[in-house]
């Protein structure tokens, strides 16, 4: 009887245990995230090439999300997603360099992928060739720094997290969170090839499901094709942009999920998920009351602080079991190099009527046409919208997957020469060779796009060029024939393969790889393909791999896009010739597209035969050539008698505020590039527990929180910090007061951290 009994105990075990997957798990997964957020202060930011557009504050913090899948005593790869515009060819040769010199050949260029999301929001200054940091003045140690030392460390955790656990995979059509912003071009694909496709768009979301044998789910990696421009070439605050808001959305409905009630896809009502009703609990004070107990704390003078106060005060991680790995979601980019966020369509600011179709113009004019997100003409309710509707699909393919991953853990990987690479052609029974060509940008790259116009009198669907705009071209780089003939139908604006002073303008040597772990497999590209060259490159590599038994019948290929280095876009031929954005984007030529597809096809070719393949020749590091314009921090200061943390705006006295209402305090601060607060926050919303308590509710990584920095003019030492709360739905009623961290330069160089907290308000 004894026996039955603990066996029914074990049994009741066993099924009680949160999200459990029984499976035969044939490999060691580890997860690891950690904080990539840059200066906020001073520095450009990458993706708009808007030279105007200038870092001042933090929407939400940036991070690097990791996989590492490996099989015991085999082969392993790493994954890495960064809330970065793209990956960087510097960053990922120091990355390589700082994790061979901890774990020797066991991570290496070959099995590690660095991706990025695309957010228009970050700080720029990190990549190592000219045409891609002029605006941000050159180089930018800062930004470079923290993206590597975040990705490093990111790695380092997921190895130590390294534990059995099995994988699965769920894929599913998400149909309005992009739309097609060159649809001119798409049309110029064969009408057969366009037949067999529903959308002008890829609609496909894949999702991995990482399910550790002891603590259940772990963490989920998905793909999906989106731009990261729900934010405007306007904004100034840090964001990772609609993919960073649904990684934040994803991880805190995990943490949260079975402790509120959810909805029928596990989702609260308005569909974000929040965390402060677990860490706090409901108070039972009278209005009155909770008036009478806000107006003892009155702002008190900011204070010195010490460094890790911000990290101290951090509200995630407060419900997580301090043994248990932390959950990791990414949502990372794919073949988005046509498909905007921006789904309404592209209006003209001046009528309100639909651009030029063909343009994208309004009355000749780029700098009119504007796309519009769902939340128009809110960008960060565009931004909340849209990486909503990737987090609610990322939900539902997590908690449907259900095919698990099997087989083999293999990668292969090499550089190859794009500048002059020789590409074998066929078409209809002809065969013939033709050459890839040195990088160059044609005239509508000039125009921008629909998410971010250019300016003069540049656009989109140019394949003659401007008299006027070739002759100052001619000024920095007249270029020959021979790539006059290799670019056509491109009119060359900047010969950029060609430029080589002060050091390289554009990149030649590019990295491709292929990731296999059982049937999912990653195409890891360094650039932008839009959504028809995506599906030809996959066709390719998916028709070379079938042929094969190993990987059976279903077999999972992803892009991941802007990968280990970045070569801006690649269209499709029939696209090329129409000299839209992506078009001009399109950096070696009218053949660039079938050279990826003769070169993955290659190593597929070697993943499935298990022959090796040639390295190629190494991409140059060029830090030691680095130029930076950008102006130092001299010092920080404040008025007489006023301190760092002291509050230049508060709070009215005796204030009360509702749900949805938004609450503004403005504190004397210092420059946000003295220390980048990593892992840590500027900003603070605390509720007050019992009489004395404050518990920290909301901080930067919260999506209603704001952080936004300026000083009165450029050189001014002066500045202000003004943090927004716009307080959600479910918060709970009580007293609350918003703090601020920083730290202050000295003349002499010393760093002196402060924090300053305002008068304390109810919220009703």
């Amino acid at each position: 009887m004894r026996v039955w009994t603990l066996l029914l105990l074990l049994l009741l075990l066993l099924l009680l245990r949160s999200d459990a997957v029984h499976s035969d798990s044939e490999y060691l997964i580890g997860v690891g995230s950690y904080d990539i957020t840059g200066p906020a202060a001073d520095v450009n930011m990458m993706g708009y090439a808007n030279a105007e557009q200038i870092a001042s504050g933090v929407h939400f913090r940036l991070r690097a999300r990791a996989f590492i899948v490996a099989q015991p005593e085999g082969n392993r790869v790493v994954f890495v997603n960064l809330d970065a515009c793209m990956a960087s060819q510097l960053v990922v040769i120091k990355v390589i360099e700082r994790l061979k010199a901890r774990y020797g050949d066991l991570y290496t260029e070959k099995n590690v992928a660095i991706s990025g999301i695309h957010t228009h929001a970050g700080p720029g200054g990190y990549l190592q060739y000219v045409v891609y940091i002029v605006t941000s003045l050159g180089f930018v140690r800062q930004s470079f720094d923290v993206i590597v030392d975040g990705i490093v460390n990111t790695v380092v955790q997921a190895h130590e997290n390294l534990r059995p656990g099995s994988i699965f995979v769920n894929k599913g059509e998400l149909l309005d969170a992009g739309v097609n912003r060159s649809p001119s071009a798409y049309l110029n694909n064969p009408e057969a090839e366009r037949s067999k496709y529903k959308y002008n768009v890829d609609k496909e979301m894949t999702l991995l499901k990482f399910v550790d044998d002891e603590w259940g789910p772990s963490g989920s990696f998905n793909w999906f094709a989106t731009h990261g421009t729900s934010m405007s070439r306007t904004n100034s605050l840090i964001s990772g942009d609609n993919k960073g808001a649904a990684a934040r959305f994803m991880e805190d409905w995990f943490e949260r999920k079975g402790s509120v009630r959810m909805d029928s896809v596990g989702l609260e009502n308005d569909g974000i998920p929040r965390r402060i009703s677990n860490i706090i609990p409901n108070v039972h004070d009278t209005y009155h009351k909770l008036l009478e107990i806000a107006a003892s704390f009155q702002s008190p003078p900011g204070k010195p602080a010490t460094k890790i106060s911000s990290v101290a005060r951090r509200v995630r991680g407060v419900l997580r079991q301090v043994d248990k790995p932390k959950f990791v979601s990414a949502f990372c980019q794919s073949n988005c190099g046509d498909v905007s966020p921006n789904v309404l369509g592209a209006f003209c600011i001046d009528t309100g009527r639909p651009c030029d179709f063909n343009h994208s113009t309004c009355g000749g004019k780029n700098e009119l046409c504007y796309g519009r997100g769902p939340g128009y003409p809110d960008e960060f309710e565009s931004t909340r919208i849209i990486g909503e509707r990737q987090f609610r699909k990322a939900v539902e393919l997590f908690n449907g997957a259900s095919e698990q991953i099997k087989g083999k853990v293999d990668f292969r990987h090499a550089f190859i020469d794009l500048s002059q690479l020789e590409v074998n052609l066929s078409r209809v029974g002809v065969s013939e060779v033709v050459k890839t060509c040195p990088a160059a940008m044609g005239f509508a790259f000039a125009a921008g796009t629909t998410d971010g116009p250019g300016a003069f009198d540049f656009k989109q669907g140019d394949d003659q060029g401007n008299p006027f705009w070739k002759l100052v071209r001619n000024l920095i780089k007249t270029p020959g024939k021979e790539q006059i003939d290799c670019q056509h139908p491109k009119p060359i604006l900047l010969d950029t393969g060609e430029m080589k002073l002060p050091y390289d303008w554009a990149p030649s040597i590019l990295p491709i790889q292929i990731l296999r772990v059982g049937q999912f497999v990653i195409l890891s590209v360094p650039g932008e393909f839009t959504t028809m060259a995506g599906r030809r490159l996959r066709d390719a590599v998916r028709t070379v791999l079938s042929g094969n038994k190993g990987f059976g019948s279903n077999i999972h290929v992803v892009i991941a896009g802007l990968t280990n280095t970045y070569s801006q876009y690649v269209t499709t031929y029939e696209e090329y010739e129409m000299q839209r954005y992506e078009g001009a984007s399109t950096l070696y030529g009218p053949h660039t597209l079938s050279a990826y597809i003769q070169e993955f096809t290659k190593l597929a070719r070697a993943l499935i035969s298990g022959q090796p393949v040639e390295p190629g020749p190494q991409p140059p590091d060029l830090l030691d050539k680095q130029i930076s314009l950008l102006t130092p921090v001299v010092m920080d200061a404040t008025p007489i008698g006023v301190k760092f943390g002291d509050c230049s705006s508060d709070v009215p006295k005796n204030s009360t505020f509702k749900r949805g209402d938004m609450v503004s305090v403005t504190f004397w601060s210092a420059c946000p590039r003295n220390d980048l607060m990593t892992e840590g926050t500027f900003s603070l919303v605390e509720f007050l527990q019992g009489k004395t308590t404050w518990v920290s509710a909301y901080d930067d990584d919260d999506f209603c929180l704001r952080f936004k920095w300026s000083r009165p003019f450029k050189l001014s030492s002066h500045s202000k910090a003004t943090i927004e709360w716009r307080i959600p739905q479910d918060a709970t009623p009580g007293v609350y007061r918003i703090k601020h961290f920083g730290a202050a330069k000295g003349l002499l160089g010393s760093i002196r951290h402060f924090a300053g907290s305002s008068s304390a308000f109810v919220v009703a």
